[in-house]
């Protein structure tokens, strides 16, 4: 009896340090995200295997394992920059971004976790600047949105890429213009479109006055063309042709043959 502490304790010991050694070699990465591997005698951040992937791993107790989210991220930001004016612009925007897997050892040995601080957020702000002040208010509040959007994330896209961060697009939600900038700017678009209307309807207007006077002419020149073709002989022959047309009706009627203007048959009486 009087052994057993001494023999107990040495395997206490052991244990507690067992479960020390197997807790810090123990890693767990969880879905969405990889694993970079620090080998404290082994020349630091593992950069020439690939990451470690989703799962249960062991590594050497003396290691360190870096874990980085891989799954695709949001980044808001706001943004104050000057349009080619002077005038200053805040634009709201949103990155998607994720760090390229294959080479997440450089990233993390270059800029470490910290990588959205320090590169990201950067790149994104200098990269506003450089495209917002190539553009007027008018322009920003109005037409250019689509394009601005374009060349923002083309710019953020280059500098990102140097630096192993796969960029996958901005979106520029709003752009804030100063009251008075904003206000002037919805005056002229209000006139711009009056007068578009007013020109619509004087187009119209004209195009209907050609069709009435072109319907018109059609008559004149028909009624001019059946004139000179009507001679006395031919309403002669018309009359007496319908004369005797009259005369097989069955209603009663006098006709003076010869009576009328131009000798054509005069009818009197129709019951």
């Amino acid at each position: 009896m009087d052994k057993l502490p001494k023999i107990a304790l040495p395997a206490i010991f052991i244990v507690i340090i067992l479960v020390i050694l197997v807790s810090k070699s123990a890693v767990t990465i969880r879905s969405g995200e990889a694993g970079v591997l620090y080998k404290t005698f082994g020349g630091g951040v593992v950069t020439d295997q690939p990451p470690m992937g989703e799962g249960f791993h062991i590594v050497a107790p003396w290691n360190d394992v870096f874990v980085y989210e891989v799954r695709q991220q949001e980044l808001f930001e706001k943004m104050k920059v000057l349009s080619s004016n002077g005038l200053e612009i805040q634009i709201d925007a949103s990155a998607w971004y994720q760090p390229v897997r294959a080479e997440l050892g450089n990233l993390h040995q270059n800029l470490g976790e910290g990588y959205l601080d320090r590169v990201i957020k950067p790149a994104i702000r200098s990269a506003a600047r450089s495209v917002v002040g190539r553009y007027t208010p008018e322009q920003l509040y109005s037409s250019k949105r689509d394009i601005i959007q374009d060349e923002i994330f083309d710019e953020t896209k280059k500098i990102l890429d140097r630096q192993n961060v796969q960029l996958n697009e901005v979106l520029v939600r709003d752009v804030t213009l100063p009251t008075t900038i904003k206000e002037a700017i919805e005056r002229k678009l209000k006139q711009e479109q009056e007068s578009l209307e007013y020109e619509f309807r004087l187009v119209t207007a004209k195009k209907e006055a050609e069709k009435v006077t072109i319907e018109a002419q059609g008559k004149a020149d028909a009624n001019r063309i059946l004139s000179a073709s009507l001679t006395d002989k031919i309403l002669q022959d018309k009359g007496i042709d319908a004369t005797l047309k009259l005369a097989q009706s069955p209603n009663s009627k006098v006709i003076v043959v010869g009576g009328g203007d131009a000798g054509l048959p005069l009818i009197l009486g129709n019951n």
